[in-house]
């Protein structure tokens, strides 16, 4: 099967050709890139995944989803290999890590703590959601870092609204919880 047949946008499902490789990376490219850069904070590592996300769907083992638009689906991709990209760090830099931990200041930076608070801050958060679990970091990252609405991410995860918003509540306990340790 050609790698073009697995390209589908919304004009498919109204008789129009689907996308074209070329076309699929000219429009979404920048929303991936940006994707990954919010979850992972590093350039490098958002144009690793960006990269990555590419090739999957170049050499057909990423087929853009026809029962979604393909910018949702290449997000959702794109911020499930951030979140392999923190899980990669954290276990390759354990040792580091600790030690870090034990020289900075423990919980969130008081208020007013500058920018260096905040950089401090999107650190933990990054730690924070490489320890949970894949599917509930995917769902942290789609709501808050992606914007998606309940509605929309109960559409796309196949749940219930109510079931979005209680585990978003848990999700937001657990991660408070960590970062207050």
């Amino acid at each position: 099967m050609e790698t073009a047949s697995l390209l589908v946008d919304e004009r498919a499902a109204d008789g129009e050709p689907g996308l074209g490789f070329e076309e699929l990376y000219e429009r979404h490219s920048k929303a991936v890139y940006l994707t990954a850069l919010r979850v992972t904070g590093n350039p490098a590592d958002a144009e690793d995944v960006l990269q990555t996300i590419f090739l999957r769907v170049h050499d057909g083992r990423l087929a853009v989803d026809a029962t979604w638009s393909p910018g949702a689906y290449l997000r959702r991709a794109a911020a499930n290999a951030a979140i392999d990209v923190l899980r990669r760090r954290r276990t390759r830099r354990e040792t580091e890590i600790d030690e870090r931990r034990e020289a900075r200041p423990q919980g969130p930076p008081p208020p007013g703590a500058g920018a260096e608070g905040r950089l401090l801050l999107k650190e933990q958060l990054r730690e924070a959601l490489s320890r949970l679990s894949p599917e509930n970091a995917e769902l942290f990252v789609l709501c808050y870092l992606e914007g998606y609405t309940y509605d929309e991410l109960a559409d796309m995860l196949h749940m219930e609204r109510g079931t979005v918003g209680s585990r978003l509540h848990r999700i937001r306990a657990t991660l408070q919880k960590d970062l207050a340790d």
